[in-house]
């Protein structure tokens, strides 16, 4: 047994009680015609309640904001209660669950979209690439209209309307997509932000959006229920770095620690053979927000264990081992082996790659549909 170790410790706040220091991270499986959640999110979730705190795939705050094809949202009612649904099942389980809350900008593509709303963005930069759509067809990336400094605003509230909904719906709390290269991260950017109004222009100004935006969130639902998952140096999604790079996250962490939100989160990418989020970078967030600090990216057990070992994090997020490995976390503790995924089903399919794979323990198999 493995109990000595920090990753399998519960982690206590006075906000949020959690069993053990394994979050899964938000993966989007793209399994939700409609943008809702389909018949076995609820199955696929219960498996793995055994995390500390599951973080539900990114979810859309409006309707232009679903860009991959069957990616969810959280903006109507039958959406809502699909992922109730969801929510209970995870509780049911003694599980914590989180929702990340996304809006894609200008990655995705009209016909992904109710009634082929157009894709939107900070400003007119059109993203190199290509995106599915129905028909199992890919078709380059169109270029984003403009927000106006009104829709910005309306934006804003979007995002706001979206956590109430998920607290509502019995979420423990909600995740601020502000990375991989989507709205929030494209207004952060000055390859995408090419504006002249409060929300364009100076760092202070780019960053404005993402703090309206938490800030927002944090006063409708409370700074103790709301988080953000940022992605500094990753280069994705057509995001080249950018020269105030560093000055501008160390700009959003101060500003996050003021706000006293519940975590920020970091999300490594492979990045020239290395990892974007270096020990320095996290330590160096480490000594600006005090709060909780959570890191993924390609983490072992043994990786999780040394960063908490240090003090450096307070939780590891896991997302690709979670998929193929719903009992991850006694498979820790046990020194199991991890299964394989198969990632031909990672992001279409049906139960295949989905609700299907083996657990080792019965307590965290499958639940009656």
């Amino acid at each position: 047994m493995n109990a000595e170790k920090k990753l399998l410790t519960p982690l206590i706040t006075p906000s949020l009680s959690l069993s053990n220091r394994v979050v899964m991270a938000p993966m989007s499986r793209r399994r939700s015609s409609n943008g809702i959640p389909g018949a076995t999110a609820n199955i696929y979730y219960r498996q793995r309640a055994g995390a500390g705190l599951i973080i539900a795939e990114n979810s859309a705050v409006a309707a232009n904001g679903i860009g991959y094809l069957d990616a969810p949202g959280i903006y109507n009612e039958v959406q809502k209660t699909a992922w109730k649904k969801v929510v209970d099942e995870v509780h049911a389980a003694n599980g914590k669950i989180f929702i990340q809350l996304v809006h894609t900008g200008r990655i995705g593509h009209p016909l992904n979209h109710e009634n082929s709303a157009q894709l939107v963005a900070p400003s007119v930069v059109r993203a190199a690439g290509e995106m599915r759509v129905p028909g199992n067809l890919h078709l380059s990336i169109p270029a984003p209209l403009e927000l106006s400094t009104a829709e910005t605003q309306e934006m804003v509230q979007a995002f706001v309307t979206a956590a109430l909904n998920a607290i509502e719906v019995g979420f423990d709390g909600v995740e601020v997509h502000g990375a991989h290269g989507f709205l929030i991260e494209q207004f952060l950017h000055p390859h995408t932000n090419h504006r002249t109004d409060q929300y364009g222009g100076s760092m202070t100004n780019r960053a404005r959006f993402l703090l309206e935006v938490t800030q927002g969130i944090a006063d409708a639902i409370g700074k103790e229920r709301t988080g953000i998952r940022l992605s500094p140096f990753a280069v994705l999604n057509d995001l080249p770095a950018y020269k105030d790079e560093l000055a501008t996250h160390q700009y959003i962490t101060a500003a996050l620690e003021e706000m006293g939100i519940l975590y920020i989160h970091l999300s490594s990418q492979p990045l020239n053979g290395q990892a974007s989020i270096t020990e320095d970078y996290i330590r160096d967030v480490r000594s600006r927000f005090s709060r909780l600090l959570i890191v993924a990216g390609a983490h072992t057990a043994a990786s999780a264990e040394a960063l908490l070992q240090a003090g450096l994090v307070d939780l590891v997020a896991f997302g690709r081992p979670f998929i193929a490995n719903p009992d991850l976390v006694e498979r820790f503790r046990q020194n199991k082996p991890l299964s394989p995924g198969d990632v031909e089903t990672f992001y279409q399919g049906g139960d295949k790659g989905y609700v299907d794979y083996p657990v080792l323990y019965e307590k965290v198999g499958p639940c009656k549909v």
